[in-house]
């Protein structure tokens, strides 16, 4: 039973951080102008669900929004995954236990030790081949495309690999409650109906229907930073889309398509269920995207014949603004609030070991962790830590000292967001870079003061014994909530195929892929199968374990061994 003081240090905390506290009691944020644009809730988030998960939406015809966040939010895959933007690097590498951390001293506990590896690499996530746009093809996912091979980097002889992103990517559970999203907060709070960086000046406004004939009218909607996220990487040409395809093209093609027409939709899922065909797959004939848009949004935003620019309609020429406010609002529902600290902060106090607990201690008391990772969100960059005034928390964006500041600039001057911590256990590998695999280097990283000398006051070594950093590690995996850990609604989903790296003839030698891309590597491709709203009997398989080969016998899910039985365009 715990002690009258150790209840006392739970209500104040002994750091300047936020008070920590149950996810439950923090309501999720809402863009106040949403009225304007929606009328049926229900059906917009199931657009952004179905959208989000659609591998269809790549110009690949392969690459859903989910293809790097299907696992607890976050990207699990092993091979083709690392890059190097400042020196040479070998592609379609599996990653091993052996190159983490990225960085390693004589003694972990002293950042000023000897050196006796140090690597400059980022583990990121494999997005597309790199291609000019010519066009879509009605009723076909596969976008018409060209190589484009000015990228030597990402060939290995004569074959070009998936390009790789440069930053780890990060969970989109919880991100409703970061003020900015993306590592350096480039995305907007404010949604213009296009862009991430959130200008509605600089935009020629979406088409609306007034008077009986079409507008242009400027988007500001306050918010909605997971919006102007959204419409970043559609039209990415690393992540998602080939160099110059647009808004109203990406919409044209997804207009002509089946929902989800080459996935598997759980019947018993908790928002596609009652819309999913059953024995085949996608959804079932009565519903398309057109539909859903005509559900979801004010008709003055669809409705009309004239075309825009006298070449798209307008549900065609509007599909950025339905894209984002849709993904928004489905992400939305991705709140993981029960894991057993939000228990142990209701109050059962059993929610918590006795390990646990010193753990918190140590995060709140010597640690100093709650001053950039406090608060129900556990975070510095969500809306619940900004000042009276409403700006930024002073530690909402931090120099971690986690790589040199040329090496990745962030924000500014090297800082990066301070990123949400629940469910960490199942997010590795971490930081912006992925320097580290496992909570226990994570932990090391922090106990000597960072690798690189941060220059400021906030990231120092502090003082932990081997059984109190153990502890530390233990309360850190309180955090994860079991319906995020496995796949129960609403972290459920439909089937995936997603690229698992490159065909190998032999030690670095690519096998050629086949037309109409002759020049690009055959992959490998596995399965995420389907979850519905129970979700799966195994949990998730953490990053440690995925180097280990732990769970490839079933033990656990997404353990990236299934090949892909989904046809492929």
């Amino acid at each position: 039973m715990l002690c009258k003081h150790w209840i006392i240090f739970l209500a104040v905390g002994l750091a300047e951080g936020q008070q920590l506290r149950s996810l439950k009691a923090v309501a999720t944020p809402v863009p106040p102008q949403l009225n304007t644009y929606v009328r049926n809730q229900e059906a917009l988030v199931q657009l952004g669900k179905a959208l989000f998960w659609d591998m269809q939406t790549g110009s690949d015809g392969r690459t859903a929004c989910a293809t790097c966040h299907f696992h607890a939010g976050a990207d699990h895959r092993l091979q083709n995954q690392a890059v190097d933007p400042n020196r040479a690097f070998a592609v379609n590498v599996p990653l091993t236990a052996q190159m983490f951390p990225l960085r390693v001293f004589a003694n972990p506990a002293n950042r000023n030790s000897e050196v006796l590896r140090d690597s400059s690499l980022r583990i990121g996530s494999a997005g597309l081949f790199r291609r000019k746009f010519v066009d879509i093809v009605a009723g076909q996912a596969a976008e018409i495309g060209e190589d484009s091979l000015d990228k030597p980097e990402f060939m290995a002889g004569e074959l070009q690999v998936r390009r790789v992103t440069v930053r780890n990517t990060p969970t989109v559970i919880n991100a409703v409650f970061n003020v900015l999203n993306f590592w350096d907060g480039r995305a907007n709070q404010i949604f213009d109906g296009f862009t991430v960086e959130g200008r509605p000046e600089a935009t020629p406004g979406v088409a609306v229907m007034r008077d009986g004939a079409l507008a242009r009218e400027q988007v500001r909607l306050t918010n909605a930073s997971l919006a102007s996220q959204a419409v970043g990487p559609a039209l990415d040409h690393l992540e998602m889309s080939y160099e110059g395809r647009t808004w109203p093209k990406l919409g044209r093609k997804m207009l002509s398509l089946r929902p989800l027409g080459l996935q598997k939709v759980a019947t018993d899922d908790s928002v596609l269920g009652p819309l999913a065909e059953g024995e085949g797959r996608g959804l079932q004939d009565r519903v398309s995207y057109l539909s859903l848009i005509q559900e979801a949004f004010q008709p003055a935003y669809w409705e009309s014949t004239e075309l825009v620019d006298g070449e798209y309609r307008q549900v065609e020429y509007n599909f950025a603004l339905f894209w984002g406010l849709s993904m928004q609002a489905y992400q939305a529902t991705l709140v993981s609030n029960d894991s057993r600290f939000d228990r142990f902060m209701d109050g059962d106090r059993s929610a918590l070991s006795a390990e646990e607990q010193q753990g918190l201690q140590l995060f709140q008391g010597a640690g100093n962790c709650n001053e950039c990772h406090g608060g129900a969100e556990f975070t510095a960059a969500s809306f619940t830590a900004r000042g009276n005034g409403g700006g930024l928390n002073v530690h909402a964006f931090q120099r971690t000292g986690v790589r040199p500041v040329d090496e990745d600039g962030g924000r500014a001057n090297g800082t990066f967001k301070s990123s949400g911590l629940r469910n960490i256990e199942l997010t590795g590998p971490y930081f912006h870079n992925g320097g580290q695999a496992t909570l226990e280097q994570v932990v090391e990283f922090y106990h000597r003061g960072a690798d690189f000398n941060p220059n400021n006051n906030d990231i120092r070594p502090f003082n932990a014994s081997a059984t109190q950093l153990a502890g530390l590690v233990a309360f850190l995996k309180s955090l994860t909530d079991d319906r995020v850990k496995y796949d129960r609604a609403p972290f459920d989903h439909p089937e995936l195929c997603v690229p698992a790296g490159h065909v190998e003839t032999g030690p670095g030698l690519l096998a050629a892929g086949g037309d109409p891309f002759p020049r690009s590597a055959a992959e490998r491709f596995v399965s995420i199968p389907a979850a519905g709203a129970g979700g799966h009997a195994v949990p998730l398989q953490t990053f440690e374990e995925l180097l280990q080969g732990v769970g490839a016998d079933g033990s656990r899910a997404h353990a990236m061994k299934e090949e892909c039985p989904v046809p492929l365009p």
